[in-house]
């Protein structure tokens, strides 16, 4: 069977963002797991329009292809002001049946906050483009040093492959329709 395609998705385009720094953090923990190719989709790497226009941009094009492409997600999202940032809305709504059926986890973070509220936001957008996100989350304090530990990291990893591949495997026996 192939592998199943997560992509990495950091959230903020914030200059001086922790982003990268968390999401390299967090690929250092998560390893290689069997049977899984880790992707990294950095939202900086896009020039997507301020506005929403009435016809997709090669750049949202772009996103929306390397959306389709996976097969589950891990998105690394800053809370800023008890929500997420808008460059993540952004991104996020320029896919839409490329989200669906597909298993979401979360790599949150925040100065003096963990990013809890940011993904409670995410949980409600991910639901709406039926999406399953995944119970168990990672959460990292800026104000902290980065933890070594890595069960967190491992227990969301291991519940987004199950649900990954069984949302795959679902997929490929009868699309999902809504």
């Amino acid at each position: 069977m192939a592998a199943l395609r997560v992509a990495v998705i950091i959230g903020s385009t914030r200059e001086g963002r922790a982003g990268d720094t968390v999401a390299g953090w967090f690929l250092a923990r998560a390893g290689r797991p069997d049977g899984v190719e880790l992707a990294v989709i950095d939202l900086i790497d896009y020039k997507l329009p301020s506005r929403y226009p009435a016809r997709a941009t090669p750049a949202m094009a772009a996103l929306a292809a390397s959306i389709g492409r996976a097969d589950a997600f891990v998105v690394v999202t800053p809370e800023y002001n008890r929500s997420f940032p808008a460059s993540l809305k952004q991104a996020i709504d320029c896919a839409y049946d490329e989200w669906r059926a597909k298993a979401v986890g979360f790599v949150s973070y925040g100065s003096g906050s963990d990013g809890v509220h940011a993904v409670e936001q995410l949980r409600c957008v991910f639901t709406e483009l039926h999406a399953v996100t995944v119970r168990d989350e990672v959460r990292v304090d800026l104000m902290r040093p980065l933890p070594h530990d890595a069960r967190a990291v491992t227990t969301m990893l291991d519940q987004l492959i199950w649900w990954g591949e069984a949302l795959r495997d679902a997929r490929a026996a009868r699309p999902y329709v809504s």
